[in-house]
């Protein structure tokens, strides 16, 4: 029986695509979610975060223009404020988030993906230039 894998994935990020990339170098294929396209609940976003230990400010896309255009980066901002940011513009999502049941983990870099991963990769890997 192969092991459940999840990428909350955006095939626009070299990150993401670098990441996906070494789950099928692993023998895995996961099942691949456009969150762009298919936003994940404040309820899934929420137990991403807990189970990644990250906050929802640790899991924005600080980098992201929109962030900043929010005022998301004043530290008055609540968590509260920031998934509800999340839930209305993805793009504020940071990824790729990868899911096992070894953990949960945002793959920046892509590398962090091997911490949870059910297999080493087979043979060399190399990585998109990004």
């Amino acid at each position: 029986m192969t092991e459940a894998v999840t990428i909350w994935h955006n095939p626009a990020c070299g990150t993401s695509r670098n990441t996906l990339a070494m789950i099928r170098a692993a023998g895995v294929e996961p099942t691949v979610v456009e969150y762009l396209k298919a936003p994940p609940s404040r309820d899934e976003l929420a137990k991403a975060f807990a189970a990644a230990e990250l906050t929802p400010r640790e899991a924005a896309r600080a980098k992201e223009t929109l962030f900043a255009e929010l005022g998301l980066g004043d530290p008055s901002v609540t968590g509260d404020a920031i998934l509800d940011a999340m839930l209305k513009h993805p793009i504020l999502i940071n990824r790729p988030f990868v899911f096992t049941s070894r953990g949960v983990r945002l793959c920046r870099p892509s590398e962090v993906v091997l911490e949870i991963l059910p297999a080493p990769l087979a043979g060399d890997f190399t990585k998109e230039d990004v």
